[in-house]
Protein backbone atom coordinates (compact mmCIF):
# COMPACT_ATOMS: atom_id res chain seq x y z
CA UNK A 1 0.00 0.00 0.00
CA UNK A 2 1.71 3.41 -0.60
CA UNK A 3 2.63 5.81 2.13
CA UNK A 4 1.25 9.09 2.09
CA UNK A 5 3.99 11.61 1.65
CA UNK A 6 3.55 15.27 3.19
CA UNK A 7 5.97 18.00 2.75
CA UNK A 8 4.80 20.78 4.28
CA UNK A 9 5.63 24.55 4.38
CA UNK A 10 7.56 26.33 6.83
CA UNK A 11 4.54 28.10 8.33
CA UNK A 12 2.58 24.75 8.60
CA UNK A 13 5.34 22.80 10.23
CA UNK A 14 6.04 26.06 12.62
CA UNK A 15 2.18 26.21 13.67
CA UNK A 16 2.55 22.16 14.36
CA UNK A 17 5.19 23.06 16.47
CA UNK A 18 3.22 25.43 18.54
CA UNK A 19 0.62 22.96 18.93
CA UNK A 20 2.62 20.05 19.77
CA UNK A 21 4.29 21.73 22.31
CA UNK A 22 1.00 22.55 23.81
CA UNK A 23 0.17 18.95 23.49
CA UNK A 24 2.97 18.01 25.35
CA UNK A 25 2.03 20.22 27.78
CA UNK A 26 -1.27 19.07 28.43
CA UNK A 27 0.25 15.27 28.33
CA UNK A 28 2.34 16.38 30.91
CA UNK A 29 -0.53 17.45 33.24
CA UNK A 30 -2.93 14.56 32.69
CA UNK A 31 -0.63 11.92 33.11
CA UNK A 32 0.42 13.02 36.48
CA UNK A 33 -3.06 13.85 37.51
CA UNK A 34 -5.08 11.26 39.66
CA UNK A 35 -8.85 11.70 38.72
CA UNK A 36 -11.30 10.61 41.16
CA UNK A 37 -12.23 7.02 40.81
CA UNK A 38 -15.43 7.50 39.26
CA UNK A 39 -14.12 9.53 36.37
CA UNK A 40 -11.23 6.70 35.95
CA UNK A 41 -14.22 4.04 35.59
CA UNK A 42 -15.97 6.46 33.47
CA UNK A 43 -13.08 6.98 30.89
CA UNK A 44 -11.61 3.60 30.92
CA UNK A 45 -15.50 2.04 29.98
CA UNK A 46 -15.77 4.78 27.37
CA UNK A 47 -12.19 3.91 25.81
CA UNK A 48 -13.46 -0.31 25.83
CA UNK A 49 -17.11 1.02 24.33
CA UNK A 50 -15.19 2.90 21.53
CA UNK A 51 -13.10 -0.31 20.89
CA UNK A 52 -16.53 -1.33 19.09
CA UNK A 53 -18.56 -3.00 20.82
CA UNK A 54 -21.00 0.54 21.35
CA UNK A 55 -21.25 0.79 18.14
CA UNK A 56 -22.03 -3.04 17.24
CA UNK A 57 -24.80 -2.72 19.86
CA UNK A 58 -25.96 0.53 18.32
CA UNK A 59 -25.91 -1.07 14.74
CA UNK A 60 -28.06 -3.87 16.34
CA UNK A 61 -30.73 -1.00 17.74
CA UNK A 62 -30.86 0.71 14.78
CA UNK A 63 -31.46 -2.70 12.41
CA UNK A 64 -33.92 -3.86 15.12
CA UNK A 65 -35.89 -0.65 15.87
CA UNK A 66 -34.70 2.17 13.22
CA UNK A 67 -37.90 2.13 11.08
CA UNK A 68 -38.16 2.32 7.35
CA UNK A 69 -34.42 4.30 7.60
CA UNK A 70 -32.42 1.68 9.13
CA UNK A 71 -30.70 0.16 6.35
CA UNK A 72 -30.11 3.89 4.84
CA UNK A 73 -28.71 4.68 7.98
CA UNK A 74 -26.89 1.40 8.46
CA UNK A 75 -25.34 1.73 5.27
CA UNK A 76 -24.45 5.88 5.99
CA UNK A 77 -22.73 4.64 9.50
CA UNK A 78 -20.58 1.41 8.15
CA UNK A 79 -19.02 3.72 4.62
CA UNK A 80 -18.34 6.71 7.07
CA UNK A 81 -16.37 4.50 9.69
CA UNK A 82 -14.97 2.29 6.55
CA UNK A 83 -13.67 5.46 5.06
CA UNK A 84 -12.58 7.19 8.44
CA UNK A 85 -10.44 3.67 9.64
CA UNK A 86 -8.80 3.64 5.62
CA UNK A 87 -8.27 7.32 6.27
CA UNK A 88 -6.93 6.84 9.97
CA UNK A 89 -4.38 4.15 8.96
CA UNK A 90 -2.96 6.09 5.83
CA UNK A 91 -2.35 9.22 8.13
CA UNK A 92 -1.20 7.51 11.02
CA UNK A 93 1.71 6.12 8.82
CA UNK A 94 1.98 9.52 6.84
CA UNK A 95 2.59 11.13 10.23
CA UNK A 96 4.16 8.51 12.59
CA UNK A 97 3.15 10.65 15.80
CA UNK A 98 4.49 8.81 19.05
CA UNK A 99 1.71 8.34 21.42
CA UNK A 100 1.59 9.87 25.01
CA UNK A 101 2.11 6.74 26.73
CA UNK A 102 5.52 6.77 24.90
CA UNK A 103 7.06 9.76 25.86
CA UNK A 104 5.98 9.27 29.41
CA UNK A 105 4.26 6.81 31.86
CA UNK A 106 0.95 7.58 33.02
CA UNK A 107 0.49 7.69 36.80
CA UNK A 108 -2.75 5.14 37.07
CA UNK A 109 -3.76 3.85 33.35
CA UNK A 110 -2.26 0.88 32.11
CA UNK A 111 -4.21 0.20 28.84
CA UNK A 112 -1.80 -0.87 25.98
CA UNK A 113 -2.37 0.97 22.97
CA UNK A 114 -3.99 -0.87 19.84
CA UNK A 115 -1.43 0.39 17.66
CA UNK A 116 1.94 2.31 17.01
CA UNK A 117 1.05 5.56 16.26
CA UNK A 118 -0.95 8.54 17.71
CA UNK A 119 -2.62 11.29 14.77
CA UNK A 120 -5.18 11.07 14.30
CA UNK A 121 -7.18 9.17 16.79
CA UNK A 122 -8.94 6.17 15.52
CA UNK A 123 -11.34 5.61 18.33
CA UNK A 124 -12.52 9.39 18.18
CA UNK A 125 -12.70 9.34 14.25
CA UNK A 126 -15.58 6.11 14.99
CA UNK A 127 -17.16 7.51 17.63
CA UNK A 128 -17.96 10.70 15.91
CA UNK A 129 -18.20 9.13 11.99
CA UNK A 130 -21.34 7.03 14.39
CA UNK A 131 -22.76 9.50 16.14
CA UNK A 132 -22.99 12.01 13.47
CA UNK A 133 -24.62 9.40 10.85
CA UNK A 134 -26.90 8.18 13.03
CA UNK A 135 -27.94 11.57 14.54
CA UNK A 136 -28.51 12.38 10.45
CA UNK A 137 -30.99 9.90 10.31
CA UNK A 138 -32.26 9.76 13.84
CA UNK A 139 -32.17 13.21 15.51
CA UNK A 140 -33.49 12.45 18.62
CA UNK A 141 -30.90 10.24 19.26
CA UNK A 142 -28.02 12.83 18.48
CA UNK A 143 -27.78 14.52 22.24
CA UNK A 144 -26.82 10.55 23.65
CA UNK A 145 -24.58 9.81 20.68
CA UNK A 146 -22.57 12.97 20.85
CA UNK A 147 -22.12 12.21 24.47
CA UNK A 148 -21.04 9.02 23.95
CA UNK A 149 -18.93 9.98 21.00
CA UNK A 150 -17.49 12.91 23.29
CA UNK A 151 -16.69 10.45 26.28
CA UNK A 152 -14.66 8.23 23.89
CA UNK A 153 -12.42 11.75 22.49
CA UNK A 154 -11.87 12.43 26.19
CA UNK A 155 -11.03 9.00 27.75
CA UNK A 156 -8.46 8.84 24.86
CA UNK A 157 -6.95 12.22 26.08
CA UNK A 158 -7.15 11.22 30.15
CA UNK A 159 -6.55 7.73 29.35
CA UNK A 160 -2.38 8.80 27.97
CA UNK A 161 -3.06 7.02 24.58
CA UNK A 162 -3.52 10.46 22.45
CA UNK A 163 -2.66 14.41 22.61
CA UNK A 164 -5.48 16.65 22.41
CA UNK A 165 -4.81 17.69 18.94
CA UNK A 166 -5.29 13.38 17.98
CA UNK A 167 -8.79 13.42 19.20
CA UNK A 168 -9.57 17.24 18.00
CA UNK A 169 -8.49 16.17 14.43
CA UNK A 170 -10.01 12.80 14.76
CA UNK A 171 -13.44 14.36 16.01
CA UNK A 172 -13.27 16.88 12.67
CA UNK A 173 -12.78 13.87 10.32
CA UNK A 174 -14.73 11.54 11.79
CA UNK A 175 -17.94 13.88 11.87
CA UNK A 176 -17.05 15.02 8.48
CA UNK A 177 -17.37 11.83 7.26
CA UNK A 178 -20.33 11.20 8.64
CA UNK A 179 -22.19 14.18 7.26
CA UNK A 180 -20.67 13.17 3.52
CA UNK A 181 -22.07 9.27 4.13
CA UNK A 182 -25.17 10.23 4.61
CA UNK A 183 -25.74 13.02 2.00
CA UNK A 184 -24.30 10.14 -0.09
CA UNK A 185 -27.10 7.51 0.71
CA UNK A 186 -30.21 10.35 1.56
Amino acid sequence: MAVLQITMPRMVTGAMGWVSSRDHRLMVRVNHWRPPKWLRLWMLAATRAGDGGLWYALGLIVAVFGGPERFQALLAAVLAVGAGVALFLELKRAFRRKRPCELEPHCWAELLPPDQFSFPSGHTITAFAVAITLGEFYPEMLPGLFFCAASVAASRVVLGMHFLSDVLAGAALGATLGVLATALIR
